[in-house]
């Protein structure tokens, strides 16, 4: 913190982003002057204006000269941003220091007792609930996230500063910008191909994070993959196991067995094991920060999950809707665990939106596989993010590829008739592009027909 103690102003180019606002929220509450540009109005930075920061969406460099000095101000980006960006292109012409998303994370965190949470999968709900533990359990935590905790209706979390709670991102190698103190490694699934070239260059990436933890035992790491320290697992022996697993009332009651002895007849809300895996792998780490364990059970039952993770939108006798952010073919093979779990009678419709060019031709076939597992898929097309289309990749090819019989590509227009056309009682809407906008639309379509 030392390094950006005579920085009074904050520029954020993206202050709309999920991890970007988060930031821009922790400034604005140490009485920095915040100000940004995002491309659009949304319910995130409407939230940031009536919090107190100015927030434009015209890229025009009129609405930043003469405002900012450069030797007051810190500017920071995302790789999501263009180099086109005016307003961006300017700061980097005048002198201004100019710093990514991570740079800056990683200069917060320095100062503090940081816990870093990494892995293909699951960042955003393992560190959601393990800010939550430390938060329930009044320990001085301030916790970025990359999604909406329920139980803040924000992705930031404030009761202190002393320690941190972060996602480390592996986009871009972004995660070896910290200097964490506890981390976990919840998976290292090959993604970002388009950034890494190859699963082995992932991995290793992964290895030199691990690297930065200062003792092995302080890396918590999901069981069997090829780390040194305390393992994670479910219903196998590892140093954190989460052992006598029930489902009850629709919430998981099990034994949390640690080095240190067991805690007994915990309660976790959230559905599927890859969820229970977070839930352990953070207890695992807010037992290693020095949460007192009385209060974890209460903390961890209070949990009330994420948006858009295995979010229920609709939950009635006749009609279930549930949405969420899943865009690798792992993370939908977890999402039909746990709804299989759940609703092991009951037929199940998907609505999935592809989440880069890139990603589908990658893993093309693993997408097919793991969608053919619901009864019903209807499929939008690729939503491209900062990608350019791929000649052969599109949605039409991967439905091709799909083997369940009832399947078709659907547009937006479409899709809330489509959805309520389906006589699966269990209806999930998949993705993490643009498909979390049409879900409100969906919802209002369904209660309003129902």
């Amino acid at each position: 913190m030392n390094a950006l103690k005579d920085i009074s102003q904050f520029y954020f180019v993206g202050i709309g982003g999920i991890g970007m606002s988060a930031l821009a929220r922790y400034m604005n509450l140490l009485g920095k002057q915040v100000q940004g540009y995002d491309r659009s109005p949304t319910k995130l930075t409407n939230e940031l204006i009536r919090e107190g920061m100015d927030v434009t969406f015209i890229d025009e460099v009129s609405n930043v000269e003469r405002q900012l000095k450069p030797e007051e101000t810190l500017v920071v980006y995302t790789p999501a941003i263009p180099d086109e960006n005016n307003i961006l292109r300017y700061f980097r012409e005048n002198n201004y220091k100019v710093v990514k998303r991570a740079k800056l994370l990683g200069d917060v965190t320095r100062d503090t007792f940081c816990l870093a949470v990494a892995g293909t999968h699951g960042k955003t709900t393992t560190s959601a609930i393990l800010g939550h533990l430390l938060a329930e359990c009044d320990m001085p935590v301030t916790a970025f996230l990359g999604g909406i905790a329920e139980n803040y209706d924000s992705n930031f979390i404030s009761k202190g500063t002393e320690i941190t709670v972060v996602e480390a991102d592996e986009f871009d190698r972004s995660f070896l910008q910290l200097r964490p103190d506890v981390a976990c490694i919840t998976s290292t699934d090959a993604d970002h191909l388009d950034i890494y070239g190859n699963a082995t260059s992932l991995e290793d990436s992964f290895r030199e994070f691990a690297r930065l933890i200062p003792k092995k035992e302080n890396l918590f790491y999901k069981k069997g993959l090829d780390f040194e320290g305390q393992s994670v697992g479910i219903n196998e022996p590892a140093n954190f196991e989460a052992r006598n697993i029930k489902i009850d009332d629709g919430e998981y009651m099990f034994d949390l067995v640690t080095p240190n002895g067991t805690i007994e007849d915990l309660r976790f809300l959230i559905p599927g094991h890859h969820n229970l895996q977070n839930a352990v792998t953070a207890l695992g780490m807010a037992i290693s920060a020095g949460t007192p364990t009385p209060c974890l059970p209460k903390a961890l039952q209070s949990f009330r999950g994420v948006q858009r993770r295995f979010s229920y939108r609709i939950k009635s006798s006749d009609l279930v809707v549930i949405d969420d952010y899943a865009h690798h073919p792992t993370e939908i093979n977890a999402l039909h665990q746990a709804v299989s779990e759940m609703y092991p009678e009951d037929r199940k419709l998907i609505v999935f939106q592809p989440h880069l060019f890139s990603r589908t031709r990658d893993f093309m076939d693993g997408f097919a596989e793991s969608l053919s597992k619901f009864d019903e898929v209807l499929l939008l097309d690729i939503y491209p993010a900062r990608e350019m289309p791929i000649t052969g990749i599109d949605s039409q090819e991967l439905c091709r590829r799909i083997t369940v019989p009832s399947k078709q590509l659907v547009t937006k227009a479409g899709l809330p008739e489509m959805v309520q056309n389906s006589r699966c009682r269990v209806k999930l809407l998949v993705g993490a592009g643009d498909i979390g906008e049409e879900v409100d639309k969906i919802v209002k379509f369904l209660q309003d027909e129902g």
